[in-house]
């Protein structure tokens, strides 16, 4: 790993380490953190939710023949930066793990993290190169908090120190939180003291508050020679007995290196443990496992990297939340109870099913008897209380279309909210809700052929309801004078009305979902009109320019941004359901697919390298120069991309640009 060493275009990109449980370390290239959510040790303690940021970051500075040099970097308030360890940085990779090297004066340190899957160690492992010897110290910031939450200074903060082992020490900063074990082979100096004034440079843009103290209780000090690296490990928790921080870079290095690309790598950290079984992320730093954002992200995240068993554990634990044929949005980060408020999570719930079960015959997997007959089960219970009727206005009707939502609730994927006011209602009969229905009945129809179950509806049967969906979708959605899809028809359930804002809804209706409901004509207008009006290098635009709603740019406070959250932001994960549709009308055939990765896959592979390294992020400015927004690491963004990559495009990703890596470096 030696040889010359790059910096990202951007020293605020971000760097990621997760631990499989919804904890994380998180920061910047340059060091400089610029969220409260950047952390050094974050961990869950109901797995993966009510999480606590433990260690914020660390000070470090290394003494050479005379000369102290910074090897961190920290913003106060005023926007002063002290000290000046980034300027000291002159390379920086993300994969396998986050690996900084700084020049100090004739030599060079190498820095590096990473976190264990075994047991969610974080470990610090420092190297000198070109100098004999040298004083390396290192003092840990911490707060224990919620990371939503800032940090002040207060008399309540406990600064002792337990040595239970020799290297070994244990910081109880609160009864509420678990401690923090540090462990070394270094020495360790009580010298406890208050760092104040942080600020956050990205929550002051947010409109939040920004400045927050951090709590220091010594400093750690290594003697260090060329060549022979020193580490640091932390874990929350009491000791126990912790392991060589050596061990945890060796084992993860065996782990990571069994996966095919850093893209599969990056897929994983998404994937954690819930109760006995697995769910998904829906992003980081902030978010935490959301049904929609499962079943969307899963696709691509364990279907197409043949990742079945797993696939099969996050399907069973979602399934065992069902109530009332709907599946939770999201179960809330702090715990309580799961909120029921998704029309659309079930029905992609019903079709990644059936896509799991069709991808473990093509694998030649057969599934567990008792898991497939739970999850078909639990299909045929969304299907059939969505048909009778359940929470907030779902409900087949006589047109066969699927009728959801009620005043001051958001029920589909465009679901800002600000106190009472809903941004995007759309009530009534949304167009991807329908593209979700009559695809789930039409994957379903043999498992609902025995049902004599009556239904208000009026349709004599399960096949009755189908064609009559199948049929007026096209007659109640299709424009044919303007050549695309109504985005609501019965607005507010008044029948007759519509809604013609021009979205990215309807590409449902061609691409993204098994079957295509339109001709073969109709598709390829859609087509057309979606790739004049929302195409970006970086996805779709929520919402077309020219449409009276249209917001430019994602920016501002809270209420600015939720405003324009579905009103022309740019979503990455829609390059799925857009590249595949546009596959479907212009061939699917070697030169299609060509190029379609040259005007749409390479943009994506190029921000790989940008805002959250190795990743793709949550939401992108919808005017030039498109700039990434929102969550940094979004698991449907990247999902969406790697089942494009093993699906209906067919072929391994190159390298975004020339001497490059995926994550934003070169190889040192």
């Amino acid at each position: 790993m030696n040889g010359n060493v790059k910096l990202p275009s951007d020293p605020y990109a971000e760097w990621l380490e997760t631990d499989g449980r919804g904890g994380y370390a998180s920061g910047t290239v340059c060091g400089v953190r610029t969220r409260r959510y950047h952390a050094l040790l974050l961990t869950a303690r109901e797995v993966p939710t009510d999480r606590v940021l433990l260690v914020n970051g660390i000070e470090a500075w290394i003494d050479l023949a005379g000369t102290r040099y910074p090897l961190s970097s920290q913003q106060y308030r005023g926007d002063m930066i002290h000290p000046e360890g980034h300027r000291n940085v002159l390379g920086f990779r993300a994969d396998p793990w986050p690996r900084w090297e700084y020049a100090v004066g004739d030599a060079r340190v190498v820095q590096e993290l990473v976190i264990s899957r075994r047991d969610g160690a974080v470990g610090l492992r420092f190297t000198l190169r070109g100098a004999t010897r040298g004083r390396l110290s290192l003092r840990l910031l911490l707060s224990g908090r919620d990371p939503h939450a800032l940090h002040q200074e207060n008399d309540a903060f406990r600064f002792d120190v337990e040595e239970p082992g020799e290297g070994v020490r244990v910081f109880r900063p609160y009864d509420s939180v678990p401690p923090v074990t540090a462990w070394s082979t270094g020495s360790y100096r009580h010298e406890p003291d208050w760092y104040r004034g942080f600020e956050y440079q990205s929550e002051r843009a947010r409109g939040l508050d920004h400045e927050e103290d951090l709590a220091t209780p010594g400093v750690f000090e290594w003697d260090i020679e060329a060549g022979h690296p020193v580490w640091l490990g932390l874990a929350a928790g009491d000791p126990g007995s912790p392991p060589p921080v050596p061990d945890l870079f060796e084992a993860e290095q065996r782990r990571r290196e069994a996966y095919p690309s850093a893209m599969h790598r990056a897929a994983d950290d998404y994937v954690v443990t819930r109760g006995e079984g697995k769910s998904i992320i829906a992003g980081y730093p902030w978010f935490g496992d959301w049904g929609r954002d499962t079943f969307i992200a899963m696709r691509g995240l364990l279907l197409a990297t043949e990742r079945l068993d797993e696939a099969g554990q996050v399907l069973s634990t979602w399934a065992g939340a069902l109530s009332e044929g709907m599946l939770p949005n999201r179960f809330p980060d702090g715990g309580g109870e799961p909120e029921y408020n998704a029309v659309d999570a079930s029905l992609w719930f019903a079709i990644v099913v059936h896509e799991w079960l069709a991808a473990s015959e093509r694998a030649g997997r057969r599934p567990d008897p008792e898991r497939r007959d739970e999850l078909l089960a639990a299909v045929r219970s969304v299907l059939r209380h969505y048909r009778a009727g359940t929470r907030y206005g779902i409900r087949a009707c006589s047109d066969g279309l699927l009728a959801a939502g009620v005043p001051g609730q958001q029920l589909t994927w465009m679901d800002a909210r600000v106190a009472d006011w809903v941004v995007t209602p759309r009530v009534g009969k949304p167009v991807e809700v329908q593209a979700l229905w009559l695809n789930a009945l039409d994957l379903s129809a043999g498992l609902l052929a025995d049902d004599t179950q009556s239904y208000p509806d009026g349709f004599a049967g399960w096949d009755a309801l189908r064609e009559a969906g199948n049929r007026n979708f096209v007659e109640r959605f299709w424009d044919s004078r303007a050549g695309y899809l109504h985005d609501v028809v019965d607005v507010d359930h008044v029948a007759g009305t519509v809604d013609s804002s021009f979205r990215p809804n309807q590409i449902l209706a061609v691409g993204g979902l098994p079957r295509c409901l339109l001709n073969v004509r109709q598709a390829a207008r859609v087509v057309e009109k979606v790739s004049v009006r929302l195409e970006t290098p970086l996805g779709l635009r929520s919402l077309a320019p020219g449409e009276s709603a249209y917001a430019e740019r994602y920016r501002g406070g809270v209420i600015a941004r939720d405003a324009a959250y579905h009103q022309g932001t740019v979503w990455p994960w829609l390059s799925g359901p857009y590249i595949e549709a546009w596959l479907r009308v212009h061939g699917d055939d070697p030169g299609a697919r060509l190029d379609a990765r040259r005007r749409f896959i390479d943009p994506l592979l190029e921000h790989l390298g940008q805002a959250g390294l190795g990743h793709l992020s949550e939401i992108a400015d919808a005017e030039p120069p498109h700039q990434p927004r929102g969550c940094p690491f979004q698991a449907w963004s990247l999902g969406e991309l790697l089942r494009l990559l093993a699906g209906p495009l067919r072929f391994e990703p190159s390298r975004p640009a020339e001497a490059r890596d995926d994550t934003g470096g070169v190889a040192f």
